[in-house]
């Protein structure tokens, strides 16, 4: 090799390679010595009319470094470098080494003739990252489909309906209405019904018609140019039915939507485009659309505070989510799953006994799976025992139980009401150190009557 750099067939390769490269090329053998130099590194020295073959490069550039990378055989890369004609640049210099490592010769090369042009380059790369950053954030965002068909929890006869009522419109791209009460988890059949279709693997993007404000409706759905209105963002915006392009788009609380806007989406569904906010050409879609309310669309279309056309474009396809009230059954895994949770975010382990179960099971449970889960997470947390008491859920859910109670089973009401005595009595006996006079007090009945009770549940006194 070290005779090739040498060689007439080296030089002659260099010049038909090199010569005519924008780029300052030259290479030395392992003396240091110029065995060849390209026209563009002669230009930038100024040596452009001379012969330098066979010099040291120390000769040609007083300034150069080659020397000290040829001895220690350790490339620089990347290098600023002041030349002495003044230029600033960045440079490499790479020693040229044989298969058992010895010194053959250098190669160098000027990246950048000047600082300005790394500088400038390193700005657009900034820039470049900087956008890279946004569209994998965007990317984030439009994959967020969560849930599936295995996170719908229950096995009654109601849920079961729902859940193959998921499988069955999941299989075709038309629009899908989902009804049911506030916090039944509606939003969850629609990530279920996305991840189980063809479009799992588009973008899924989720938009509260109801906690937009009215006058931000109309950019959010469908973006907008720069400079489309007062302070637009420098490049435009993407909406949401353009993140959702090729995938799903869900519209929770859509009958919220105000009139105006009902117009407008009914034309995106009917022609299948939409148009940005000061732009001038439409965008074509491929979004399925999924929405969901719990209002009553048919009693809003009659009273004209919804669209007939747009409810009726909507209203193709429809799973109605039973309310936790009609799933009772389901209760018990419903609890058990955040229970589990719990533990896990807490390392706090609660269990829940027969009796207090009874209790929940028999709450109407107004506010649904969001309520019951916000009341787990409140009894786990308060509690200061591993197992829950009666005592530790809200009264409001012991007295609707056995109201709720008593108008389903009369004949049970007064087990429900011995249960709930009983362990009141007990925990009161606890909290006041077995001292049945105080416990008497704190409770507000006779001390006969304590004893009573007493005896009657058979409490044991571990005073």
């Amino acid at each position: 090799m070290d005779t090739f750099l040498h060689s007439t067939d080296f030089i002659k390769f260099c010049h038909k390679v090199f010569d005519n490269l924008p780029i300052a090329i030259d290479f030395l053998d392992k003396n240091g010595r110029m065995m060849y130099i390209n026209k563009a590194f002669k230009d930038f020295l100024n040596i452009s009319d001379q012969d330098v073959t066979g010099m040291m490069v120390t000769v040609v550039e007083p300034t150069s470094r080659f020397l000290e990378v040829l001895m220690s055989k350790q490339a620089e890369i990347a290098w600023r470098h002041k030349f002495l004609n003044g230029r600033d640049a960045i440079v490499h210099r790479i020693p040229i080494l044989d298969d058992d490592g010895e010194l053959l010769g250098g190669f160098g090369a000027v990246i950048f003739q000047n600082y300005n042009e790394l500088e400038a380059v390193m700005e657009k790369s900034r820039i470049l990252n900087s956008q890279l950053k946004l569209y994998k954030n965007e990317i984030a965002r439009m994959n967020s489909a969560k849930y599936s068909l295995n996170d719908i929890i229950g096995n009654t006869p109601e849920i079961l309906r729902c859940k193959d009522m998921v499988k069955k419109v999941a299989k075709f791209n038309s629009n899908v209405l989902i009804l049911g009460e506030s916090g039944v988890g509606k939003e969850l059949i629609a990530h279920a019904v996305h991840n189980a279709s063809q479009k799992k693997d588009m973008p899924f993007i989720s938009l509260n018609c109801s906690a937009i404000p009215e006058n931000l409706l109309e950019s959010e759905f469908f973006g907008y140019e720069e400079g489309s209105f007062t302070g637009a963002k420098k490049g435009g915006h993407m909406g949401k039915f353009e993140l959702a392009n090729g995938g799903t788009i869900f519209l929770d609380e859509i009958g919220e939507m105000p009139y105006h806007m009902q117009a407008k989406v009914l034309r995106v569904l009917q022609e299948k485009e939409i148009e940005r906010i000061g732009g001038k050409n439409s965008i074509k879609l491929d979004v399925r659309v999924i929405c969901a309310t719990n209002r009553n669309l048919e009693e809003m279309v009659k009273k004209g505070k919804f669209r007939e056309d747009l409810y009726y474009r909507l209203h193709v396809l429809t799973i109605e989510v039973p309310p936790l009230r009609k799933r009772k059954d389901d209760i018990a895994l419903l609890v058990g799953k955040y229970m589990s949770e719990f533990f896990l975010e807490s390392g706090l382990f609660r269990h829940i006994p027969e009796t207090v179960m009874e209790i929940l099971k028999n709450y109407s449970w107004p506010g649904n799976i969001r309520e019951l889960k916000n009341v787990i997470e409140k009894i786990c947390v308060n509690s200061e025992e591993a197992n829950i008491s009666i005592s530790d859920l809200p009264p409001y859910i012991i007295s609707n139980s056995v109201n709720e109670k008593l108008s389903e089973r009369q004949a049970g009401l007064s087990k429900i009401i011995e249960s709930v005595e009983k362990e009141v009595i007990l925990n009161t006996l606890k909290e006041c150190g077995y001292n049945k006079s105080e416990t008497a007090k704190k409770l507000l009945i006779p001390r006969a009557t304590l004893y009573r009770k007493i005896e009657e549940y058979g409490l044991k006194m571990d005073n």
